[in-house]
């Protein structure tokens, strides 16, 4: 599958945040979306999933144009930033998700006792482990998340950043992070928002042309 967004303008206030946006994700790989604190990260993954309407876009999924949000036709999951799942105890809530609990605790297994506890019980960054697991390994073609690596432990990054490298075998996956250095890592492709516009990065030396990433960070 292949999932496309292009001409994007979003204004907000009279002020434009995004123009002439393009970004092209498809089924076996992950697609980086870098860019300064403010730029539109996190409002053009609510463009793609359909929350916010922009003043124009075009999403096609294999060359064929969506008119209805992305998430009305199921195909989608998206992380957003905040803590979302309902007050439920875990177990509950990967049935909720037909996700396996199983499999979650033999990948953290310190989440076995949390098996009849309710999640808001949890510390934040243990709610997220389970956000991003679920959304994840839940039955879609795209994935959406935004910042899933803020507030874990290195561990648990290195974790997620192998079940994202998993999945992507079978998805295409979207993500957005300010720690830049996890989304080199795990991307296959890299997009910049820069004044507006996005810019594919073909070489990460491009980083520092563009002024997003300072000489000598990438050492």
């Amino acid at each position: 599958m292949i999932l496309e967004i292009d001409n994007v303008e979003l204004n907000y206030n009279s002020k434009r945040i995004l123009n002439g946006i393009y970004l092209k994700a498809e089924t076996g790989k992950v697609v980086g979306i870098l860019g300064s604190n403010g730029c539109g990260k996190t409002s053009l993954l609510n463009i793609i999933f359909g929350n916010i309407q922009p003043k124009y876009k075009l999403v096609r999924i294999d060359n064929k144009p969506i008119l209805k949000p992305l998430y009305l036709t199921k195909l989608v999951k998206y992380l957003p930033q905040h803590l979302f799942l309902p007050k439920l105890k875990l177990i509950n809530i990967f049935k909720l998700f037909y996700v396996s609990w199983q499999d979650f605790i033999l990948e953290f297994p310190a989440f076995e006792k949390y098996k009849k506890t309710k999640v808001n019980k949890l510390s934040g960054g243990e709610q997220r482990i389970v956000e991003i697991y679920l959304v994840l390994k839940s039955n879609s073609n795209i994935v959406l998340l935004d910042e899933p690596f803020s507030h874990l432990a290195p561990l648990q990054v290195d974790s997620i950043k192998k079940i994202i490298i998993h999945e992507k075998r079978y998805k295409a996956i979207i993500i957005t992070d300010h720690m830049y250095s996890h989304i080199i890592e795990t991307s296959d492709d890299i997009y910049l928002i820069k004044n507006g516009c996005s810019k594919k990065i073909n070489n990460i030396n491009e980083l520092k042309d563009y002024e997003y990433l300072s000489q000598g960070s990438l050492t």
